[in-house]
């Protein structure tokens, strides 16, 4: 049995007492999460949220250039006033540089990918710091408060980046 046919079993289960088709379309609690697409991560049971709350983008090492897009459409369109950006412990965009990814692709495929910024990073903190920064400074975010947090794969604690 494929993967995708367990989800449409489970899909048939879930959807045979599901109530909530009348959330509306902007998050309650008008928040954006960005957090890494990391499997071990369950950004609504780590974060306290249900579904119709927020907003959570996921997307390798949870960066924020990449979700940028994102975020000013749910800004500028469905009224979100705060982001929170969680990076998490032994993530895998420490393990490797843009140099190492490319050169794989190019290997295993005859293509190159030079344009493409794969957004590794060396240190843990620094990058949520960074992350926080890039949605502050940018002219195409609001104004809004930016907080930013590691996750414990271990432990499932979130810690605050000063």
């Amino acid at each position: 049995m494929t993967a995708a046919t367990e989800f449409e079993t489970a899909n048939s289960t879930y959807s045979s007492t599901f109530s909530k088709g009348d959330l509306a379309l902007p998050p309650a609690r008008k928040v954006a999460v960005v957090v890494c697409m990391d499997a071990r991560i369950d950004p609504a049971a780590a974060l306290g949220l249900s579904e119709g709350d927020a907003h959570v983008i996921r997307n390798a090492g949870g960066r924020s250039s990449d979700a940028l897009r994102s975020v000013i459409i749910l800004q500028r369109l469905l009224g979100t006033k705060e982001i929170v950006v969680v990076h998490h412990t032994d993530c895998g965009m420490l393990t490797f540089s843009d140099t190492d990814l490319r050169g794989i692709v190019k290997e295993q495929t005859g293509h190159s990918v030079d344009h493409v910024a794969f957004l590794p990073f060396k240190d843990l903190e620094e990058s949520v710091r960074e992350d926080v920064e890039f949605f502050r400074k940018s002219p195409l975010v609001l104004d809004v408060p930016v907080t930013g947090y590691i996750y414990d794969v271990k432990t499932g604690r979130i810690d605050k980046v000063e």
